[in-house]
């Protein structure tokens, strides 16, 4: 057999370079998909994380080690296609680029906290937004998620060399929205308006009472005849009760 081509008719060049490309160029794929958490938890999904459970026991592959950090690829629904691996850890993207890029990694591990022979009374679960104090441009930061979504996520396995496996991803996450408080309509608001008028019509009732109550009170007060104190002078007439004259005094001498 010559050099020209080989068995698979491909030029010797070719073939040097196909096998002089470096390993791990092409991730290895991980059949796991991300799962919301099943269990009766409070607040499995608010208006801004979201619970998963545990990947427990899923990379125990040959390729990946134990040093090896296991990110979680948090990512808007539409920007799933356009998600290139970092091939660096410098490379790797932080919430703050989440506007940008479409997503970003973060609640950094290694396969040894996700064993597959855990005790089943254990929780294990993954809170995704959880951390309001640390800064959206610090790398690994699991800042609150910006929107009610749709998110997807994957898992992401790198060495310090770069990317070594992934998971597939997870189907969509839409979070809680926000309700704005509005008057209620049909029915409700009809009675919120009898129940407004009645008050209105007590109110009025209250103060009419008031009023004559008032009115009353000062009445009462002029038609009153007041008692002289003893700083008052009182001015008394005098006057001769029937005209009667003293009769002159007899026998003068």
């Amino acid at each position: 057999m010559g050099l020209s081509g080989g068995q698979y008719g491909l030029p010797v060049p070719l073939l040097l370079l196909l096998t002089c490309l470096p390993r791990g160029t092409a991730l290895e794929h991980i059949s796991y998909v991300p799962q919301l958490s099943n269990r009766s938890l409070a607040g499995t999904l608010t208006q801004s994380t979201f619970t998963l459970e545990q990947p427990r026991g899923q990379f125990s592959h040959r390729s990946i080690s134990d040093s090896d950090a296991i990110w979680l690829v948090v990512a808007h629904s539409n920007a799933t296609q356009n998600f290139s691996a970092p091939q660096r850890v410098e490379d790797i993207p932080v919430p703050e680029d989440f506007t940008r890029r479409g997503y970003y990694l973060t609640l950094m591990a290694n396969r040894l906290l996700y064993p597959g022979n855990q005790p089943g009374n254990q929780l294990r679960v993954l809170r995704v937004g959880n951390d309001t104090s640390c800064s959206p441009t610090k790398r690994g930061c699991n800042h609150p998620l910006p929107g009610p979504g749709p998110y997807r996520v994957k898992f992401l396995v790198m060495s310090d060399k770069g990317p070594v496996a992934e998971t597939e991803w997870s189907n969509e996450t839409h979070l809680q929205r926000a309700e704005r408080l509005q008057a209620a309509p049909g029915p409700q608001s009809t009675g919120t308006v009898v129940i407004i008028a009645i008050l209105s019509v007590l109110l009025a009732v209250l103060l009419t009472a008031l009023l004559a109550l008032l009115i009353y009170t000062c009445y009462d007060i002029r038609g009153s005849t007041p008692i002289s104190g003893p700083e008052q002078s009182v001015c008394v007439r005098r006057y001769d009760t029937h005209h009667m004259i003293s009769p002159p005094a007899v026998g003068g001498s």
